[in-house]
């Protein structure tokens, strides 16, 4: 591990200071959890939630507009780690499976004009509703639902209602994720999810995580860059991150992501920021072109993790 870079890292914002402080210096969970609890209270998180509308929804809507809706709202505040516990998260998950839930099981937040759930929308929803242990019998309807998406090759495809025969990168890594929070959330159902996510997995390996399987080519260029928040696209990093969590088996198939990880750090061992989507946004977390604080940190510990 490089030690310069961990107290430039621990100047940052508490959602990096905790996240360092658990995955790079092993902490006791008692001090990590001090400084997490601070994202409701400073920084980042606490101007996500200030902004959070008077009927608990966040940008007036629940999926648009992106990229500040409810849904991606919620996804940043995750991925910023702010605790399960959190009364205004809970309260947008209330509002998912009110106005979301339909009746296939899955989350349709357009039902006047769509006649089915889609698998990316409700793949990110059953994340949120798992992550922040929202107590409703219908996570399980939802979670069963992104399992009977998964399609034959491992994947899945929110095109697949439209004739879609092959998974996609952003569909599959959203299920992944989803199903990921679910098991650690229910570990009951470890054994029929450890299954259905391996299936996924592979999907990714036989793409060596951002190749085409037949050419070997990369298989989209914007899936080479390190923005944050990903939102709904996939990207290598994103991908390395997740195998990372949940402390998968390391395979030779991720070696190009690693070797790409490793070529993109800079000389003074950090990792720059990409610029994100074009769309709304309430503000940047970080500055495109300059060093990352988010990319450094998901970088070493998913280098940390390989080389273990």
């Amino acid at each position: 591990m490089n030690t310069e870079i961990i107290p430039w890292l621990l100047a940052g914002d508490p959602s990096i200071r905790w996240q360092v402080q658990r995955d790079l210096l092993d902490r006791s969970p008692r001090t990590y959890e001090a400084e997490r609890r601070k994202i409701a209270k400073e920084g980042w998180g606490a101007r996500l939630l200030a902004l959070q509308d008077a009927d608990g929804r966040w940008g007036g809507g629940l999926y648009g507009p992106k990229w500040i809706s409810t849904t991606y709202t919620m996804l940043t505040l995750r991925l910023l780690g702010l605790p399960q516990n959190n009364p205004q998260a809970k309260r947008a998950c209330q509002i998912f499976l009110d106005q979301g839930f339909y009746t296939d099981g899955g989350i349709n937040f357009f039902s006047y004009s769509l006649k089915y759930s889609e698998t990316c929308i409700t793949s990110m929803i059953l994340a949120l509703l798992a992550y922040f242990r929202f107590p409703d019998e219908r996570i399980h309807e939802v979670a069963s639902y992104v399992v009977g998406q998964q399609m034959p090759d491992g994947g899945w495809n929110c095109d697949s209602y439209k004739g879609a025969t092959h998974s996609s990168f952003h569909t599959t890594l959203s299920a992944l994720e989803g199903l990921y929070e679910y098991q650690c959330t229910y570990p009951e159902q470890g054994r029929r999810i450890s299954a259905v996510r391996e299936c996924g997995h592979e999907f990714l390996l036989a793409h060596r995580l951002y190749k085409s399987h037949r050419t070997g080519q990369v298989f989209d260029a914007k899936m080479t860059a390190m923005p944050f928040p990903p939102r709904w696209r996939y990207d290598f990093i994103r991908a390395l991150d997740y195998f990372q969590a949940c402390d998968a088996q390391r395979d030779e198939r991720m070696c190009d992501a690693i070797e790409l990880l490793q070529r993109k750090q800079k000389a003074d061992g950090r990792w720059l920021m990409n610029s994100g989507m074009s769309g709304r946004k309430y503000f940047d977390l970080e500055e495109a072109g300059k060093p990352s604080r988010w990319n450094t940190l998901r970088a070493m510990r998913v280098l940390e993790w390989w080389n273990k």
